[in-house]
């Protein structure tokens, strides 16, 4: 392909609305152009990366016997209304109606539609377990698009689903997926973590996150140092340092005058923020809820949810804690509160005596407080804290570390959420009807350019893995309409292509500074050199990741291009 013909619209300047490196080299090399906040255009060379992930993930899939095809964007919203999906999904949804004023949504998963596609035909357990998937566009109407293809209004992902008649046919299927997963990560050349995960809206139970180590991420990745233990931090868990045992105390109520914070309240006291009882008051579905936890740490909103099971989850306004709650916003607590309220209480708390806790009236708490005296029985105690970095694994193995991550992929087992919602059963062998078994597993396509791009750059633009680069070999010659340089480029264009090489040909009338600039900037694998050597059919050939150059001559061209294309 002659560079002059394609479409590489490179930058000299960083525009300045661009902040990751990411997205400053995918606008600087010619990649991508924004059409609109979060909607971008994927030029020639982008396409040409998207392409070849698509057949990475394409070959991975039939390894396990997925099935490819495709759905459409447009979707009737009256599917997700079935699901619930339409009022929970939030913001997010691009909802439209059509000229006969019916709802329609743009799609942005497609659990509904496989359901809705298959469960007429799949009514036997003779046809499971069934895998099918697609690449296409999502739709998602994100508040605040940001770091270009990160996070996007539109975006392309492969997304797969898988209908079983058992749990043990949806452990097959999940595990392969996960394998299927890793492979396609390994061939992009990506460092990534496997972690636990939140279904979110998707639904389900078991949860499993790929995530591309990158400081931009939005995800905090939460692993030990010491094991294979690894999650997403709004499901991680850590081992707790037991409280300190002491004798119970007499409980005390004492003036706490217009403190309203934790901070301040351990100041006034003079006590450890971790000897205080927090009282955290949710809106869950309309419900309120009440958790307390050690003063020291916050609540994590998504393990709340998630036990709950609430559709909707949001912090108690200081009216609804007057009104819904009958107590006082900042000196809440659990002894005397409305019978309404379910009470929860975090593991942190586990062994903690002699504490500090709100008593449900202005400007006082209670000191030296212990169970016995805010609940007649002593609570169940689970998970519902954000860990902190540095505590135990909870496999007893090292210790917790932190690192921020790209979401590259995220596998499901949904269960029978969207069959029973949608009716789609199956007969079993002894003939009764069953809903199906259903799982979902997803890959950001676009995003992994994103991902690949933070991991695979330098100071001087993108730096491709060869399986991924659109083309292997970039030949610029110094002046392509010297006759000698011109012929000696054609005939390395030619010879490499007959190898199966695709091929970039530099032939614009540019400096060299520029050609060798843009060179680097787009990030091809090899860049050959035909300059003032071409007489003597001798080369440069420049290796893009490690910046080595070595002097071949044509005959030795093709098995130097196999030697360093085989060693990236």
């Amino acid at each position: 392909m002659k560079q002059s013909k394609l479409y590489i619209p490179t930058l000299k300047q960083t525009p300045s609305d661009a902040e990751a490196v990411s997205h400053q080299l995918m606008l600087r090399a010619g990649y991508i152009r924004q059409v609109s906040a979060g909607v971008y255009a994927y030029l020639p060379l982008a396409w040409s990366v998207i392409k070849r992930i698509e057949n990475i993930v394409r070959k991975e899939m039939e390894k396990i016997d997925a099935a490819e095809m495709r759905m459409p964007a447009i979707l009737p919203a009256d599917l997700w209304k079935e699901s619930g999906r339409y009022e929970t999904y939030g913001d997010n949804l691009f909802k439209f109606k059509d000229r006969h004023e019916r709802d329609f949504i743009l799609g942005p998963t497609h659990e509904e539609t496989f359901t809705s596609v298959v469960k007429e035909s799949l009514n036997s357990y003779k046809k499971l377990p069934l895998v099918l998937y697609q690449m296409q566009m999502k739709y998602r109407d994100e508040d605040r698009p940001r770091n270009g293809l990160l996070r996007g209004r539109e975006f392309i992902m492969k997304d797969a689903y898988s209908f079983t008649a058992n749990k043990e046919q949806l452990d097959v299927v999940f595990n392969q997926m996960e394998q299927a997963y890793r492979n396609i990560f390994d061939i992009c050349g990506l460092n990534y973590r496997a972690i636990i995960g939140d279904a979110g809206a998707m639904g389900g139970t078991d949860s499993k996150e790929f995530s591309a180590i990158a400081s931009i991420g939005e995800d905090t990745i939460a692993y030990s140092d010491d094991s294979d233990y690894s999650a997403n931090l709004e499901m991680a868990a850590s081992k707790m340092t037991e409280n300190p045992k002491e004798d119970p105390k007499d409980v005390e109520e004492v003036d706490t005058p217009n403190v309203h914070t934790i901070a301040a309240l351990a100041e006034l006291l003079k006590v450890d923020a971790a000897r205080i009882m927090k009282a955290v008051a949710y809106m869950a579905d309309d419900e309120p809820v009440m958790v307390m936890i050690r003063g020291d740490y916050d609540v994590n909103d998504v393990k709340l949810k998630n036990y709950l099971g609430a559709d909707f989850l949001r912090e108690a306004t200081a009216d609804e804690v007057a009104n819904v709650f009958h107590s006082v916003p900042g000196f809440i607590g659990p002894k005397g509160i409305d019978e309404k309220v379910k009470v929860l209480y975090d593991s942190s708390l586990v062994g903690l005596t002699n504490f500090v806790v709100g008593p449900n009236k202005a400007d006082r708490h209670f000191i030296n407080a212990n169970f016995s005296d805010i609940t007649e029985e002593m609570p169940e105690f689970r998970d519902f804290r954000v860990i902190k970095e540095g505590e135990t694994s909870p496999d007893g193995h090292g210790n917790i570390k932190f690192t921020r991550g790209i979401e590259i992929g995220h596998i499901f087992k949904l269960g029978t959420k969207f069959s029973k919602a949608l009716g789609a059963n199956f007969l079993d062998e002894n003939g009764k009807s069953n809903p199906l078994i259903m799982g979902s597993y997803g890959i950001g396509i676009s995003r992994l350019l994103t991902a690949i791009i933070e991991q695979h750059s330098d100071e001087n633009g993108i730096i491709w893995p060869e399986s991924l680069a659109p083309y292997q070999v970039h030949v610029v010659p110094i002046k392509y309409n010297d006759d000698v340089q011109g012929k000696l480029s054609d005939e390395i264009v030619e010879l490499l292509q007959n190898e199966g090489y695709d091929v970039l040909l530099d032939d614009r009338k540019e400096r060299p500074g520029v050609k060798f600039a843009d060179s680097d900037l787009i990030g091809l694998p090899i860049r050959i050199t035909v300059g003032k050597k071409a007489a003597d059919n001798i080369v440069e050939l420049k290796i893009r990741s490690t910046g080595e150059t070595i002097e071949v001559s044509k005959d030795e061209l093709v098995n130097s291009v196999k030697i360093l294309l085989k060693n990236q």
